[in-house]
């Protein structure tokens, strides 16, 4: 499993530790990953996502999974995300013809 968040596409970035003496040493700067189950209103169900905490406040800034993938590219979404947001959009259509 990747470190990567699958809403935002946030993954590991690499910097330097720099002492007091100035010296560097390589570093990794880790994503705050979380293991979330957010409730879809269109599926009716829960989808557990692994995300990071950035992520989740714009979810819920956004009002609710639903809405920010409806909002976000195809392009920072995990294949996982893709196909959750394509069936939300088929649901959506489904409910706006009936």
């Amino acid at each position: 499993m990747s470190r990567r968040c699958e809403l935002t596409g946030k993954a590991v970035m690499s910097g330097n530790n720099v002492s007091h003496a100035n010296n560097r040493t390589r570093r990794r700067f880790l994503p705050n990953l979380n293991q979330v189950s957010l409730t879809s209103d269109a599926l009716g169900r829960q989808v557990y996502l692994r995300i990071t905490a950035h992520a989740l406040r714009s979810v819920e800034h956004n009002g609710g999974i639903d809405a920010f993938l409806i909002k976000s590219s195809d392009k920072d979404l995990s294949i996982e995300a893709r196909r959750l947001k394509r069936q939300i959009e088929k649901r959506i259509a489904a409910a706006a013809a009936a």
